[in-house]
């Protein structure tokens, strides 16, 4: 419902308007009378427009309260109305400063003062007074107002809260403006997160939980909150997450990518000159763990990629990808056994690293630090052992080592022919992860390459991989064992790079 059949619903049901200079203007337009406030107040508008409601006998007649003696004397004793309704549509400072090009001057200019304040001192009064912030809350008003003779107090305390939290975020928006000015990179001293709910959940990780997914106000970007859904069943809580992974390997690839998600860690991983091989290799990392799998990729899905995806043994739970062609989606929702159940979603294109920062919860708070997603210096990479690295092997150490971010720590990818062929995730101890990194890639170790996302605290790790046949080793490097570790290489005549970097995921 629009402003204009609001007012004409009021109008019917015999409530006086009064309204400043726009507003008036505009129901005027629309044949509906209303008194000017100026012409109540007796006081102009003036500085074009800053200063017009900001009056006592109009928050006097908003804030008085009808119970109180003294109160209704004072809005006597100075000629001031009780107003029942309250209703305002603020400045669009957000959807100003949205647009590009816009001057700091012509942001400032869109922050509303008089609504503010209007709204939260009816918010304040709502034992007596009702305040509507949205047009969606129009129909309800009215409803109370044909059926009661007026508004019910559970309809005002809720257009109250309402108030507040509309009065809250737009000051946020304001002062994110403000903060986001600043040169500063400085944690906040305090923040607020903006969130948007955009739809509740069967339930959350398990069935006796409640869930839903929130979307940060205003965002755009590319990612599974915004992402289309084009086909399938409702989304899971767990889903979300394995798309969310899914998505960050690949997001920042410049090559075709594709990665395979099995409880948030990647099962495979490839990248080639075309996505359908891409997506074969992938697959093939770990085809037992890639069933029932939740895939990301980072170009338009084609239909020889879906030809792929289709092929008799596999089961895909969910695909996330900029785009799908007209091809693909009809290979993917005709053909194989789970085409009723498989999920695509389309986020359209990817512009690098989705987030600054990470927040997660903790009891009584949050940790929030930057996210990471910068990007490696391979100029200040070295060789530490007498060995050096052949030429043919770099292409794969930088594919692991892209890789090895997106694993739970510890954490230790082997990598060939720039596809994982073996992880080893979660493990509280190192040479564990190892080791089921070797035995999840079979006879595909011998001639692969090791990324370790932190630092060997001890040789053993070097010695399983010696004995698995891989060929060279990545890792940050910064224990006091360090000698011990590049020794081992070198007695085993594996060669060993140092990142200076470290990437644990918890």
């Amino acid at each position: 419902m629009g402003l204009a059949d609001f007012a004409s619903g009021l109008t019917a049901a015999g409530v006086q308007l009064y309204s400043t200079g726009g507003t008036r203007r505009y129901l005027s337009e629309h044949g509906i009378e209303s008194i000017e406030v100026s012409e109540y107040t007796g006081f102009p508008e003036m500085m074009d427009g800053r200063v017009k409601t900001l009056h006592p006998k109009i928050f006097g007649g908003i804030l008085g309260r009808r119970d109180e003696v003294e109160d209704l004397r004072s809005m006597q004793d100075e000629g001031i109305l009780s107003f029942d309704l309250v209703v305002v549509n603020l400045y669009p400072f957000e959807a100003t400063i949205a647009r590009p090009g816009v001057t700091r001057e012509q942001a400032i200019e869109q922050i509303d003062i008089g609504g503010p304040s209007l709204i939260r001192a009816a918010a304040k009064n709502h034992q007596w007074v009702t305040v509507a912030t949205s047009s969606e809350q129009y129909s309800s008003i009215l409803e109370d107002i044909a059926n009661h003779g007026g508004t019910s107090l559970a309809l005002r305390r809720r257009l109250a809260m309402e108030a507040y939290t509309l009065t809250c975020n737009y000051d946020q928006v304001i002062s994110d403006y403000f903060r986001n000015e600043s040169a500063s990179h400085e944690f906040p001293a305090k923040m607020t997160l903006r969130l948007e709910r955009k739809s509740q959940l069967r339930y959350g990780e398990n069935p006796h939980q409640k869930a839903a997914v929130y979307r940060l106000a205003n965002s755009r970007e590319a990612g599974v909150v915004n992402a289309r859904h084009i086909h399938g069943k409702e989304l899971s809580y767990n889903n979300l997450l394995d798309l969310d992974s899914a998505l960050a390997i690949v997001r920042g690839v410049s090559q075709p990518a594709v990665s395979v998600i099995k409880h948030n860690n990647p099962c495979g991983a490839a990248t080639s000159a075309q996505l359908h091989l891409a997506t074969r290799k992938a697959l093939d990392g770990d085809p037992v763990s890639a069933f029932g799998s939740v895939l990301g990729f980072n170009r338009t899905v084609d239909a020889e990629t879906a030809e792929v995806l289709v092929e008799p043994g596999r089961f895909i739970e969910a695909i996330i990808a900029p785009d799908f062609a007209a091809g693909a989606v009809g290979i993917l929702t005709t053909r194989p056994k789970w085409k009723d159940n498989v999920r695509l979603m389309q986020v359209g294109h990817l512009a690098g690293p989705s987030s600054e920062l990470t927040i997660r919860c903790v009891a009584g708070g949050a940790l929030v630090q930057e996210a990471d997603t910068l990007p490696d210096f391979q100029n200040q990479w070295r060789t530490v052992t007498d060995v050096p690295v052949a030429n043919e092997l770099w292409e794969d150490l930088q594919f692991a080592w892209e890789m090895v971010r997106h694993v739970k720590s510890n954490a230790i990818v082997l990598g060939r022919d720039t596809s994982l062929v073996g992880v080893g995730a979660g493990q509280m101890s190192r040479v564990d992860s190892v080791e089921i990194a070797i035995r999840k890639a079979g006879d595909r170790a011998v001639g692969s390459v090791l990324a370790s996302d932190a630092f060997f605290p001890f040789p053993d790790s070097i010695q399983a991989a010696a004995e698995a046949g891989i060929v060279a080793i990545i890792q940050p490097g910064g224990s006091r064992r360090d000698d011990e570790v590049v020794a081992a290489c070198n007695q085993f005549q594996i060669p060993m790079v140092f990142t200076g970097a470290r990437h644990f995921k918890h």
